[in-house]
């Protein structure tokens, strides 16, 4: 019974009306709309556009967007602001429940409840009122609590106070752990003097107080249970059908125990009693249940005279229409009475919405916001079937009610639940599974609204946060798990009465936009019309068609010719790729150049500012239109090219990119006209049906606004309108493509990102590999010690003498003995073997193109190399170094230490895998040499086969022989799975799908390699749970990391522990590995995260200093803008860990955490918990430091800017003690706390992403900002986590970047593959090197002969530069620029012949560019020049990857 009501008991919500521009005007339409659709709930909503203008008729002016950098303030004024504004996600106060009777002689029942959502405050304030009203031999005093506000320590205290001298306590829905935990506090204490304790499906440790007589739970889940086992046991088999059966036996149990003569089972039955009325929900039913808890337990009630009536019960499933004379159970009967209707007139090609709603929400007669969307969907000419059901499994109600009874097939043509929840399970158990398998078969698109629960309508609207981030987890993370869409707040709550009402401007964005994903299944495919856009970033002329790890052009054109072959409408599509580029792009020869893009539809600006209804909004930040971006002066410019029913789009860009001083704001600006320009084009001009965003990923999403549940200020909600969005999306970045979800309303549809294979050796290093093996062969003879000579020289050729302790260079190997000379070979060796097997993505995706077998190798070698102990599968280097008597773990240690012996015993093992995995994808290809469909039969049937061994006879007559044969053949199993799930590329056929309204079946993101379950690609990606991280396999891969991580530092700093570790937390890092850099930061403060009796992680345990066994480490948290938009919860968590932490009575030098803390507070004049701060990031709605930004347009003088963007950007603080405050600025406190850093750190987690692939890394590092900050000036060490294999590693910052450098910017196998995609693959290059040069900016810690070989790689080979230019002319001359930037910053120190070189080129490439653009930069370094603004050209742009992860 732990979850029976949960599903029953309403989500309440308040109302509002769309706002004029300004934000204070728009929040007083607000509170006028809340009113008024309390006051009308039947009434249609009215157009989105028509709001806005009559909200704009009393619009002041609008607050500014972005705030340029304040005077400076105190720490103490910080934390005085952070504190000052309560602090909780909701401020109602309780009083506003109470209900005081006047007594007249009575006897008086005082009743306190604690519910989580308030919908039953109506209806259980109208039975007591009514009681108090009519009874003269007893009234009852009710006080009423949210269990969010208990959070408030003055409600908390009000509320221990009420349960001193209650008669009864009603308890309900408490799935909070810290919250139940107070609950039972408050009420254990006084347990024994109340008459009765009545609770429902809570917490374990709530449930316990239940005590009705002899009735009692107390001791629940504390002992053994014959009953509780059987129920149990059910509920696993039946699943969440289980409560359905239960919720039958509650209305029949009563009768039967009514019989029974024992006291216990009268109480047993009163309980039952008490539930059925609980779920009746009206203020009748309440009534009764008041009365009958009275008459029964209340002493002095015990002869009362009052009548009690039975539970009046409604249908536990059923269809609610707010018309119709009753609910239907049968949906023949619903539609025979909708066709009798007379109010409303629809045709036979109407569209039909099916609205899931949530019964308690009806019982209870708060079903006024359900009322709003029901009249605005008929309004716009749609039929709508609203379901509801009692238990926590609407997949029930879906197959009964959803299918046309005499066609069967679907009834609806799409599905909008308005309970928020997941369609199986309420908030504490799910079925995922069971969802998916219903919403398979219904097969439309599935969205899912949220009602606001904890916040009033103003509350909603002022928080920059938006939705409360327990709604999130419950409401907007699990439901997206059945791959539910778009959640948008429907509805808002009284915060007088705590009734729902509709947000009228939200229901007609959420009705527009159900109904357009509606349109799709009834258009014709020739008439859809679909806007394809494609982003250019970085701000530079070849970038059009910039995506992570995809070939956009190529993938566009194959997606073109396959919706042509399906039956849309095309028009004259190119005969091939380059043509298709060049008709976007205009004008080839000028190398796609923002001033040769294609003009698809010049906008007037009397047009703009009438179809842009928030056109007036942007004016503070840009001015009136047409402003100076996508302009030709006079009218809006939309870039691209039409094909058909076809628009291929260029996404306009932020804007701000190239100006200093505009990137110093600490928040985000608006979009500007053009950007604003270009969607209502698609929107209003165009009329698309759908648009596509090509590859991951715009800007869109990251425009400002609220984090979650957006609202009509909020940009990304404005710009999408009511088009669908369809993303496609790399499959190894479910974080951002979450925000593009949540923020943008996407149904993302993943791609798979580039075949990955091993980087090699090559030049030098393939020489060193070659003399490595001489010496094996030879080093017993006299010529050991000549190949040891020359190993060493040429180790130091290859500028790898940082990274192998080789001997100083006067040292010659005769001087050594034969272990010294073994170990210096072996450290070489192991280095070499370290960057032969690293993997690397080669070359782009192409949509809809599955990898080759010998593709396939790579990825499926590192798939068999974990342990997956969840499946109970043992890696392949685990088995085969058992097979030989060693531990792979000791191997991985002796081989990190150079020890030669085990250095080649691991590439034996590694090369015997690789064979082994070769050899098993061999046997299933077809004639291209591609793993074919064709084969998968003989993949599937391959383990019947007894005689053959997967793996053939590669390990026959070797050292591994002995290996277990049936462990070996269950990972080749698994293995076949995982090959079929490669092969299953459903890239194209999702899209379809998609655009012909149906259902696309979600799967999380990830990387494949730790994941399979990421494959196949074309599904609709989703993060996880965030209450269920940090997993406890992730603490204990953090815990090896942490250990490795001290220790090394320990070492390398004279034996003396690091006292503060400034570390960067990602949201995608942490979907991928479960949370690890999150536990690492609690690991090392000493403080363990616990989960709760839920599962949910949400409680905290010190590790005592003597398991511990060294000191806390003071922290200082960066995440990035993303990991706060996914992950508040968490961040909650570490900010509570850390101030636990800080708070101990322990030594300073065994506290570090407590000793700086003691120390700010002191200096900054604050509480020694305020002075713990430690959680940093954005502020809500702004993404990264602009550091990137500034780095790759050139447009910064000097370091000291890029740390004051940092500064600016990422010192807003997160409280735990004020969780609703969301992030306030904190600088003083952020610059206190970097100071006392001896560390800086990052995690690598993918082989996919590394240092330099994209800008986010080094936009977060703060490696330079903390030695400027420091009062020693010392730098930092610097280190990075790459936990991208089994072998778990901690380099310096240093060694990373040449591992990176080395696998891939000037490794032959990464570049040529890069030069294979042509255009984009050119630019792939470019992009590496800016980063590089970004790393020496924000750390210096890019060594020297980096910049100089590639240099010799890319500049002084002729054929190569000419190659590039040819290829790509924009990116190369910014690769150019970037070799003479680093040198006029003092980065690279090289010859004036290379200088004179470079500077020859740069004027090559402005006269093959025609003189198009000013330089990017001067050649000693500088700011761009913007230029030629006047003739529309975008200097600025920038969409890409902004906000990472």
């Amino acid at each position: 019974m732990a979850a029976l009501a949960a599903m029953a008991t309403g989500v309440a919500a308040a109302g509002g009306r769309a706002q004029p521009k300004s934000r204070a005007a728009r929040r007083a339409a607000s509170r006028a709309a809340a009113k008024a659709s309390v006051a009308r709930p039947m009434q249609a909503v009215v157009s989105r556009a028509a709001v806005r203008r009559a909200a704009l008729r009393g619009a002041v002016q609008a607050q500014a967007v972005m705030t340029p950098p304040k005077p400076p303030s105190s720490a103490a004024d910080e934390i005085e602001d952070l504190t000052s504004k309560g602090g909780m996600f909701t401020n109602v106060d309780p009083a506003s429940r109470r209900v005081t009777p006047v007594a007249n002689g009575r006897t008086c029942v005082k009743v306190v409840y604690v519910v989580l959502e308030p919908q039953y405050q109506s209806s259980l304030t109208a039975a007591a009122e009514k009681i108090n009203a009519g009874n003269s031999e007893v009234c009852y005093e009710l006080c009423g609590y949210l269990v969010e506000e208990l959070r408030d320590e003055a409600n908390y205290e009000s509320f221990k106070k009420d349960c001193e001298d209650c008669n009864v306590f009603i308890g309900s829905l408490i799935f909070i752990e810290e919250l139940a935990d107070k609950v039972v506090a408050a009420v254990s204490p006084n347990r024994d003097n109340m008459d009765a304790c009545v609770v429902f499906p809570s917490m374990p440790q709530v449930m316990r107080l239940n005590k009705l007589g002899q009735f009692s739970m107390a001791q629940l889940g504390q002992s053994k249970s014959v009953i509780g086992d059987f129920m149990k046991k059910k509920r696993q088999e039946n699943g969440s059908g289980f409560e359905d059966a239960m919720l039958k036996l509650v209305r029949t149990l009563p009768k039967v125990l009514k019989y029974l003569p024992s006291d216990k089972a009268q109480d047993a039955r009163n309980f039952m009693l008490s539930l059925q009325y609980w779920l009746g929900g009206s203020s009748e039913n309440l009534e009764n249940f008041l009365l009958n808890l009275g008459k029964e337990y209340v002493p002095a009630l015990a002869e009362m005279g009052a009548e009690i009536a039975e539970p009046v019960t409604v249908a536990d499933t059923g269809i609610w229409h707010p018309m119709a004379p009753r609910m239907y159970e049968d949906v023949k009967e619903f539609l025979n009475w909708y066709d009798t209707r007379k109010d409303v007139k629809l045709g036979p090609d109407s569209p039909t919405v099916g609205l899931v709603l949530q019964r308690s929400h009806l019982v209870t007669g708060d079903a006024g916001h359900y009322e709003s969307v029901v009249m605005e969907m008929e309004a716009r000419g749609a039929r709508v079937v609203p379901i509801f059901a009692g238990g926590l499994d609407f997949s029930g109600p879906v197959d009964r009610f959803y299918y046309n009874p005499i066609t069967k097939a679907p009834l609806v043509d799409v599905v909008v639940s308005l309970t928020g929840f997941a369609l199986v399970g309420g908030p504490a158990k799910q079925d995922h599974p069971k969802a998916i398998e219903a919403l398979k078969r219904l097969n439309v698109p599935y969205l899912v609204s949220v009602p606001l629960v904890f916040q009033t309508t103003e509350e909603w609207r002022d928080s920059t946060l938006g939705l409360h981030p327990v709604q999130v987890a419950l409401q907007v993370c699990l439901p997206e798990l059945d791959g539910g869409l778009e959640p948008i707040i429907f509805s808002g709550r009284d915060s007088k009465t705590g009734k729902s009402h509709s947000l009228p401007d939200r229901v007609t964005q959420l009705c527009g936009r159900a109904l357009k994903w509606a349109d799709l299944r009834r258009k014709t495919k020739a008439e859809k019309k679909l806007a394809i856009t494609v982003f250019s970033f970085p701000p530079d002329k070849g970038n059009v068609g910039t995506a992570a790890y995809l070939n956009v052009f190529g993938s566009i054109y194959r997606v073109l010719k396959e919706l042509q072959a399906d039956g849309y409408n095309v028009g004259d599509l190119p005969e091939e790729e380059g043509e298709l580029i060049e008709s976007v792009l205009h004008d080839k020869e000028a190398a796609f150049a923002s001033p040769d893009l294609n003009i698809a539809y010049k906008m007037p600006v009397s047009e703009y500012e009438e179809l842009c209804e928030y056109s007036e909004a942007l004016h503070e930040s840009w001015g009136p239109p047409p402003g100076n971006l996508n302009t030709n002066g006079q009218e809006m410019l939309v870039y691209g090219k039409q094909f058909g029913n076809v628009f291929i789009g260029v996404q306009p860009t932020f804007g701000y990119e190239g100006d200093p001083m505009r990137l110093l704001f600490s928040k985000s600006a608006s979009p500007h006209h053009g950007f604003a320009a270009y969607y209502t084009y698609l929107e209003k001009i165009f009329k698309a049906d759908a648009v596509l965003h090509f590859g991951t990923h715009g800007s869109l999403e990251f425009m400002p606004g609220k984090q979650v549940g957006l609202d009509i200020d909020s940009y990304p909600d404005s710009l999408i309108g009511n088009i669908p969005n369809l993303y496609y999306y790399a499959a190894n970045n479910p974080s951002e493509a979450t925000i593009a979800k949540r923020r943008g309303y996407a149904n993302t549809i993943s791609y798979l990102t580039p075949p990955a294979e091993n980087a090699g050796l090559y030049k030098g290093l393939k020489e060193l590999k070659e003399l490595i093996s001489s010496y094996q062969t030879l080093k017993d003879t006299g010529r050991g010690v000549s190949i040891t000579d020359s190993i060493m020289a040429t180790a130091r050729q290859c500028n790898l003498e940082q990274d192998c302790a080789l001997p100083p260079d006067d040292v010659s190997a005769d001087t050594l003995e034969a272990e010294e000379r073994d170990g210096v070979v072996g450290r070489v060796y192991q280095k070499l073997m370290e960057i032969e097997s690293r993997l690397l993505p080669c070359g782009l995706h192409v949509v809809g193109c599955p990898p080759s077998a010998e593709e396939a190798v790579a990825t499926l070698v590192n798939i068999a190399s974990i342990d997956r102990p969840e499946v109970e599968i043992e890696g392949l280097p685990s088995l085969l170094a058992k097979s030989v008597g060693r531990s792979i773990e000791d191997i991985y240690r002796s081989n990190d230490a150079g020890v030669l012996e085990d250095v080649e015993l691991l590439q034996e093992i590694t090369m015997t895998i690789r064979g082994m995995v070769q050899e098993f994808v061999t046997r299933y290809t077809d004639s291209t040499g591609r793993v074919g469909a064709a084969a998968l039969n003989a993949v599937s049937s391959l383990f019947g086969k007894v005689a053959a061994k997967p793996y053939g006879t590669v390990i026959d007559g070797t050292k591994f022989a002995k290996a277990d044969e049936a462990l070996l053949n269950k990972q080749f199993d698994y293995l076949a799975f995982c090959l079929e799930q490669v092969v299953k590329d459903n890239e194209l056929g999702a899209l379809k799908e998609a655009l012909d309204g149906q259902y696309i079946v979600p799967g999380p993101g990830g990387d494949p390699i730790r994941n399979p379950d990421v494959l196949p690609t074309g599904k609709n990606i989703h993060a996880l749970d965030p209450q269920a991280i940090p997993t406890a396999a992730a603490l204990q891969s953090a815990s090896v990391v942490v250990e490795r991580l001290l220790e090394r530092q320990k070492i390398e700093n004279g034996g003396v522990y690091p006292e503060s570790i400034a570390v960067v937390l990602w949201g995608t890092d942490n979907i991928k590995t479960y949370g690890e850099s999150l536990a690492q930061v609690m690991l090392m403060v000493g403080v363990r995260p616990q989960p709760d009796a839920l599962g949910r992680v949400n409680k905290l345990e010190l590790i005592p200093l003597e398991e511990l066994g060294r000191p806390r480490i003071d922290v200082v948290v960066n995440c990035s803008g993303v990991f706060r938009d996914l992950f508040v919860n968490q961040m909650n968590l570490l900010d509570r860990a850390i101030k636990l932490a800080a708070e101990q009575d322990e030594d300073i030098e065994m506290n570090f955490v407590r000793k700086h803390a003691l120390e700010q507070a002191e200096e900054l004049g604050v509480s020694l918990r305020q002075a713990a701060t430690r959680i940093f990031s954005n502020a809500s709605g702004s993404y990264s430091s602009n550091v990137n930004l500034a780095v790759e347009n050139s447009s910064w003088n000097d370091e000291s800017q890029l740390q004051d963007m940092y500064v600016e950007r990422k010192s807003f603080a997160y409280n735990s003690d004020a969780p609703g405050s969301g992030m306030d600025e904190s600088k003083e406190v952020f610059k206190s706390a970097l100071k006392k850093v001896d560390v800086t750190f990052q995690n690598l987690d993918s082989s996919e992403i590394s240092l330099t692939d994209v800008s986010h890394y080094f936009d977060s590092d703060p490696t330079k900002l903390v030695a400027g900050l420091r009062e020693d000036g010392k730098m930092p060490s610097a280190f990075i986590a790459d936990t991208t294999t089994a072998n778990a590693q901690v380099r310096s910052l240093s060694e990373t970047m040449r591992l990176d450098s080395r696998t891939k910017l000037l490794n032959p196998k990464w570049y040529e593959g890069m030069l294979a995609s042509g255009y984009e693959g050119a630019r792939e290059i470019q992009k590496r090197l800016n980063n590089t040069l970004g790393w020496s900016a924000t750390s210096g810690q890019v060594d020297n002969w980096v910049y100089e070989e590639a240099n010799d790689t890319f500049i002084n080979d002729p054929e190569m530069a000419q190659r590039l230019l040819e290829t790509n002319p924009n990116s190369f001359r910014k690769m150019v620029a970037n070799f003479l930037e680093a040198n006029g910053r003092g980065y690279w120190d090289t010859s004036e012949e290379n200088l004179e070189r470079l500077r020859n080129l740069y004027q090559e490439c402005e006269d093959k560019l025609e003189g198009v653009e000013e330089p990017a930069c001067v050649p000693g370094g500088g700011t761009r020049r913007q230029s030629q603004r006047a003739r529309g050209v975008d200097k600025t742009a920038a969409t890409g990857t902004l906000a990472r992860r």
